[in-house]
């Protein structure tokens, strides 16, 4: 096994996400997403994105970056090339997030509901 390489992030990164190029990491410690570049053997300083309160669960729809954020009761939409949120309301307390191919569908852990939203 080799050494890992580590990459810095924001504050309690725990989500992460795949888009095909580069890796995605919520920072639930505050209101951003991280965009880290993979590629190369020094890791450079990530993006960081806004995103709302607490972000949680990251999903890519092969266009877009999807964060739900559990203290704001949103999903925030992220298009890499403009960086600017756009934010979706959901359910009490949204934490995962999956694209099934048409739909973001959220689960909302404080109201015992699952969003759907049509992109």
């Amino acid at each position: 096994p080799g050494t890992p390489i580590n990459y810095t992030t924001g504050t309690n990164p725990i989500g992460v996400a795949f888009d095909g190029t580069n890796i995605w990491v919520t920072n639930s410690g505050g209101t951003t997403v991280s965009k880290i570049n993979p590629n190369g053997t020094a890791p450079g300083a990530p993006i960081n994105y806004t995103t709302g309160t607490g972000p949680r669960g990251v999903a890519f729809d092969g266009a877009n970056i999807w964060v739900t954020n559990l203290g704001g009761a949103t999903v925030s939409k992220i298009n890499p090339n403009v960086g600017t949120p756009i934010n979706y309301t959901t359910g009490l307390n949204p934490v995962g997030v999956v694209f099934d191919g048409t739909n973001i569908w959220v689960t909302n852990s404080g109201s015992g509901t699952v969003s759907k939203i049509i992109p």
